[in-house]
């Protein structure tokens, strides 16, 4: 087989298409005790501009935390580092080292981390956490049995080390509306070529497909969507968009994601999150980590509110958020999953955007099934570092018909019982999609898991 440079048709600037940019090799062998797999030249991306790439196997990744609704911002007396102003952005990509991108086997990538260590442009624990990062997507990708997993993971990780690389050269500095980066680097599918390769597609189901096209309709029409969701990975705004990237693929684009400032913090996971479109909040799980940071969040979190009030205004927006406030864990005694509780205050801040807009405005109940894929720490952590495992799974989406306020006007204050039996009704109707998905995929029932309210279906077949 032989070795050839990575495409770099992920670059793009405005008005051209994808093209690949060889670059020499460069890098020395090494005495490494990694397995040498050669790398073959592969074409990775689809241009948005309406050329398709073709390729031989399939890719993806992101992943991010929700709950409230808020914006990082700059606090001068916090020293916390936050957004940027709105309409702010990288346009252009700065000079860096391209050692991962020139590297032609997996001993010369994994090599390049310590060359770069060595050259001072990487810090040491980010770059114990990259060879970690790299072992358990290797790990996963081959538990496809794909023929062609070692090129997907060569290829996948070269990019993915780069933008880390990059990012700890060049930091980004996110918006409290971040618009996903899609020039001159296209972020979202880096994204999704990352996470692709981590699903079992043949297990993997979405139930009531109608109520997405019904969506799509109403944002056609000039509607809002709110999603009230469970929230399982770092990656589910991946698994998501990858489920409906055929059938709905202005939902999968254009999704707005209500993201805890975790994910555009760590190192490992912000170049994932440049290519979604986020909210920035601070999660109420982390509220109190940091005492004298408390005031700060809350402030911050106020001002993302009306950030969000301003896009839902211009309607045709679709928000994904989980009330919850943080990832699904398992129970500490049976070891099952289940959605976490949602929030009843997190839910009615929603109900009051939507109904305040000014455009018409739906809520949906969504279930998400994709832990398997990448599971979070057993316990919420406080430290920015979590050890990342990931494995190859079959994943689920299901939408339940919107559910209205009964006899409540939608911009009417709610009493405090009022917005618990709401948030309780969104509840319900998730954790019954839930278990639906979970017979279907760990229970091995396929599509006879479908019940009288939940088709089940494959669309990618």
């Amino acid at each position: 087989m032989s070795t050839l440079p990575l495409p770099l048709s992920f670059f793009r600037l405005s008005g051209t298409s994808t093209r690949d940019l060889p670059f020499p090799s460069s890098l020395k062998r090494s005495s490494v005790s990694f397995p040498l797999i050669p790398f073959r030249r592969l074409e990775l991306f689809r241009s948005t501009s309406g050329m398709t790439i073709s390729r031989s196997f399939s890719f993806v990744f992101c992943s991010l935390k929700a709950k409230a609704t808020a914006e990082l911002v700059q606090d001068t007396e916090s020293g916390i580092p936050a957004v940027g102003r709105i309409g702010g952005g990288r346009a252009t990509e700065v000079e860096h080292s391209r050692t991962f991108l020139e590297a032609r086997s997996e001993q010369e990538l994994l090599y390049g981390i310590r060359m770069e260590v060595e050259a001072k442009r990487l810090p040491p624990n980010i770059a114990a956490g990259m060879k970690e990062l790299y072992q358990n997507y290797r790990n996963a990708v081959f538990q496809s049995g794909d023929p062609s997993a070692a090129e997907t993971v060569m290829s996948n990780m070269a990019v993915a080390f780069d933008r880390i690389l990059l990012d700890v050269e060049d930091p980004f500095v996110f918006e409290p509306y971040h618009k996903a980066l899609r020039e001159p680097f296209d972020y979202h599918m880096f994204v999704q070529n990352y996470i692709r390769p981590l699903i079992d597609f043949r297990n993997s189901y979405i139930g009531n497909l109608s109520f997405f096209y019904e969506i799509e309709e109403k944002l056609k029409q000039g509607h809002n969507v709110v999603l009230i969701s469970n929230h399982q990975t770092e990656a589910d705004p991946a698994i998501i968009a990858l489920l409906l990237e055929k059938t709905n693929p202005h939902i999968s684009e254009n999704m707005i994601y209500v993201a805890g400032d975790r994910v555009i913090t760590d190192p490992l996971c912000k170049p994932f999150s440049m290519g979604r479109n986020l909210i920035c909040v601070y999660s109420k799980r982390h509220m109190y980590d940091v005492p004298e940071h408390v005031e700060m969040k809350r402030r911050a979190n106020t001002r993302s509110l009306k950030e969000m009030a301003l896009l839902l205004r211009d309607g045709s927006k679709i928000v994904w958020i989980a009330p919850s406030g943080g990832r699904d864990r398992p129970d500490p005694l049976t070891e099952e999953w289940y959605p976490d509780s949602f929030d009843s205050s997190s839910v009615d801040n929603m109900r009051r955007l939507i109904g305040r807009s000014g455009a018409a405005g739906h809520i949906y109940p969504l279930a998400l099934l994709c832990y398997d894929i990448m599971p979070p720490p057993p316990k919420v952590e406080k430290e920015i570092g979590e050890k990342r495992i990931m494995s190859f799974h079959g994943a689920g989406l299901s939408v339940a018909p919107k559910i209205c306020p009964c006899k409540v006007a939608v911009a009417e204050k709610m009493s405090e019982e009022a917005k618990d039996t709401y948030a309780q009704a969104l509840y319900k109707s998730v954790t019954e999609q839930y278990n639906v998905l979970k017979c279907a995929i760990h229970g091995k029932q396929g599509f006879a898991a479908s019940s009288i309210d939940i088709s089940l279906s494959q669309p990618w077949n």
